[in-house]
């Protein structure tokens, strides 16, 4: 309560409630994401969703326990959500937002696709109207926690990492995805130029939607701002839920690396990488010139992260990284012997199998020879049989030797449970 709090703090609060009531409207306004709600469980994958996948990526084997808590922070219309429950069928999901226009679309889409019941004592998702800086009105603590495009959009964002961070339970993983500065500078002049002319009107989103539009269709064809809106946004901004969310946004901070580690630092919690690690790899941009890769090798990871976005504005858009607390296990098989003695299981994110020509988790093309897929047949087996196998054991049947295992856990397509 407002009253309870020292005088010194009203203004600060009443600010930030203004804005939280500001973007409550928008998302009344606009519902987001608009994905369409249907009458099946969604396609496909995230397997940044997925636990097994996540836990996997993050600490290099299965996770012991499935029957986790997961909590959807800015939950939305419950894409997120819906995929949460689907992906990790033996959790409990918790999914909170301040917009009760998109909880209400959250609910619908979660029964409508049959991944909860509208009455039911064992329904496995539940939904509360909830700003992230209360969630520690939930109950209990969570293994998983998903806050994506959430934090960016909070007065006080640290305070929101904060309050998700008390939630995270020994052992969990928490998934952020926010803003960057350099790859969105473009989408910043337009919010600010669309502000401009909106004056008085600014917080009525559906003439920002139109007002921007009419900016679009009036400038030059060679026009920066039009030429990086159809080389990346325009086809989702065909809807104008997404053009109200990227350009008439009540409130926003972007980030670069330096403001993110602010963020991360602030949470308590340890960094254990970025989701797309691909994107932070030095080598994919200065790597036919050795010698700049020598000299990048006196740089801490973060003065290494900094340099590829400063390099590379137009790719980082956006961070997409796991925090966890500890004790987290940390397994790199660099031991033969315990790669050997472990237990192998086929990835649950992979589309296509058990084809030879399959997506993987990161939907990239993968062509298995025929030794690796018959080495996955035998992961599968592992997953149908009472007694399992160990890697030893497969590979006196598939001839495919410790380091064609490594490259397949190396490419994610394999989980290794420890003896």
């Amino acid at each position: 309560m407002l009253d309870s709090q020292p005088s010194s703090q009203l203004p600060a609060q009443t600010a930030s409630q203004t804005v939280s009531a500001a973007v409550a409207k928008l998302y009344d306004t606009y519902p987001f994401p608009p994905e369409p709600l249907l009458d099946a469980p969604p396609p496909g994958f995230n397997w940044r969703w997925d636990w097994l996948a996540a836990y996997n990526f993050c600490t290099g084997q299965k996770p012991i326990k499935q029957n986790i808590r997961i909590l959807d922070a800015g939950c939305g219309t419950g894409v997120g959500t819906e995929y949460l429950v689907h992906l990790n069928p033996s959790a409990q999901v918790v999914g909170i937002d301040l917009s009760a226009g998109a909880l209400a679309v959250a609910k619908e889409r979660c029964q409508k696709s049959g991944v909860a019941a509208a009455n039911s004592e064992t329904n496995r998702v539940e939904f509360h109207h909830l700003s992230l800086y209360d969630a520690d009105q939930l109950e209990g603590e969570f293994d998983l926690i998903n806050c994506v495009g959430v934090l960016h959009h909070l007065p006080d964002p640290i305070r929101g990492i904060q309050s998700l961070a008390k939630k995270l339970a020994p052992g969990g993983l928490m998934h952020i995805f926010v803003y960057g500065e350099l790859g969105r500078w473009e989408i910043k002049l337009m919010q600010q130029a669309i502000a401009l002319l909106q004056g008085d009107q600014r917080g009525d989103y559906r003439d920002g939607v139109q007002l921007g539009r009419k900016i679009f269709s009036a400038l030059p064809e060679n026009n920066r701002l039009v030429k990086r809106e159809q080389e990346r946004w325009s086809l989702e901004n065909q809807r104008d839920e997404c053009f109200a969310d990227m350009y008439v946004h009540p409130q926003e901070i972007d980030y670069n690396i330096d403001t993110l580690f602010e963020l991360i630092d602030a949470s308590g919690l340890e960094f254990i990488g970025f989701s797309n690690p691909r994107v932070w790899k030095l080598e994919r941009l200065l790597g036919k010139v050795p010698e700049l890769i020598e000299r990048s090798q006196g740089l801490s990871d973060r003065q290494l992260y900094r340099l590829i976005e400063l390099l590379d504005p137009e790719t980082i858009t956006h961070y997409e990284f796991f925090l966890g607390r500890n004790p987290l296990p940390k397994n790199d098989w660099s031991s033969d012997q315990a790669v050997l003695a472990a237990i192998p299981e086929r990835s649950p994110c992979m589309d296509g199998w058990d084809s030879r020509c399959l997506f993987n988790y990161d939907y990239q093309i993968i062509n298995l020879a025929e030794n690796e897929w018959q080495f996955l047949k035998a992961c599968d087996r592992n997953a149908e049989q009472a007694e399992q196998q160990t890697v030893e054991q497969i590979l006196a049947e598939v001839n495919l030797g410790i380091e064609g295992v490594r490259s397949l856990l190396g490419q994610q397509l394999i989980l290794l449970t420890p003896a």
